[in-house]
């Protein structure tokens, strides 16, 4: 059952999709784990992680975009979420991304967000996305530099307190796309 009115996106190994009811577990799950959803975010209880989900999908209604499921192809799983965020107070559009546990170290972050961003681009019409990293999140610091963007400045997060702002290159640097249309080598 379709939340939002998401499209479904597509690279050689994911499904982007709106969140569905059968996401709320694993993304609570993952919500309620302090540690891994530390610089995200994290729910000190069920009930607040269960408002995020419904965040998310008010925000798909509002903007009509927000944080897509990450879906695995080959298996159906629910890998993570990733997508454009811009709730009240955020300084602009964000391109963000969070794994669920189990699925790092396979460059399915890099896979998504860089669909992600694709799809802000071409289909939305954007024409810049930041990524806003709280400070010593080094692994999602190598990701948004690896996918281009660079440190810009620092800033107060009214949500997530101290942050640090990475600018992506705009559409006008192209995506990165090999000759048949795929995203380029994944690590």
């Amino acid at each position: 059952m379709n939340l939002t009115q998401a499209p479904v996106l597509e690279t050689p190994r994911l499904i982007l999709r709106g969140p569905e009811p059968r996401d709320i577990d694993p993304t609570i799950a993952f919500l309620l784990d302090r540690e891994r959803s530390e610089g995200f975010g994290s729910s000190p209880n069920r009930g607040e992680a269960w408002r995020w989900f419904a965040l998310n999908v008010g925000h798909w209604h509002i903007h009509g975009y927000g944080y897509f499921t990450i879906e695995m192809k080959d298996t159906g799983e629910t890998a993570g979420i990733a997508g454009i965020w811009n709730p009240e107070g955020w300084p602009e559009p964000e391109l963000g991304w969070a794994l669920f546990e189990g699925f790092e170290g396979r460059g399915i972050a890099y896979e998504a967000a860089h669909r992600a961003r694709r799809y802000a681009y071409e289909d939305l019409g954007f024409d810049t996305l930041t990524s806003n990293i709280v400070p010593g999140n080094t692994r999602s610091i190598a990701l948004a530099e690896r996918l281009g963007a660079w440190f810009e400045r620092e800033y107060d997060n009214i949500h997530m307190g101290h942050d640090l702002l990475y600018r992506h290159p705009g559409p006008e640097a192209g995506e990165g796309r090999d000759d048949d249309g795929s995203v380029e080598a994944y690590a």
